[in-house]
């Protein structure tokens, strides 16, 4: 058998037909699109950037603060209303109390206009008629641990 001889054609070397100075090495690094089909790479505008973050965290800020405010003036008008309460339960503790007290049932605190001592009564403002001998100063509720809601501040 006859071998046979295989004819390979000498291998030549590739050669780019573009200019070699117009060819990048690595264009995934280069900072601009390499291809006239390739995205627009624009360098970052740092100042607006941080102008934004800037706009941005006070915007954050502010309604923190804002959130704060309100919780603050929650609990200013809560210390009121118990300072109130307080204040109405002493003078109720100190006036005189002509019956006994049911839980749950309302009352109204008056002061005497002539000598200045206070009354707990049954008896509300309007039922008085034209001319009542007591300033009204509040009217309560009885809760069950004896102590005093107050329902509407006169004074």
């Amino acid at each position: 058998m006859a071998k046979q001889q295989e004819s390979n054609p000498p291998e030549q070397a590739f050669v780019n037909p573009i200019d070699k100075d117009k060819v990048a090495e690595n264009p995934g690094l280069l900072p601009y699109a390499h291809t006239a089909g390739g995205a627009v790479i624009r360098p970052e505008d740092k100042g607006r950037i941080r102008g934004n973050a800037m706009t941005a965290m006070y915007d954050q800020t502010d309604r923190q603060m804002e959130q704060l405010r309100k919780q603050m003036e929650t609990l200013v008008h809560q210390a009121k209303s118990l300072n109130s309460r307080m204040e109405v339960s002493e003078a109720i503790y100190q006036a005189d109390i002509p019956f006994q007290p049911v839980i749950h049932h309302h009352y109204h605190l008056y002061q005497r206009k002539s000598d200045g001592t206070h009354l707990l009564s049954m008896i509300a403002p309007h039922e008085w008629g034209r001319k009542s001998p007591y300033e009204h100063l509040a009217s309560v509720r009885l809760l069950g641990d004896h102590t005093w809601e107050v329902l509407n501040d006169a004074v």
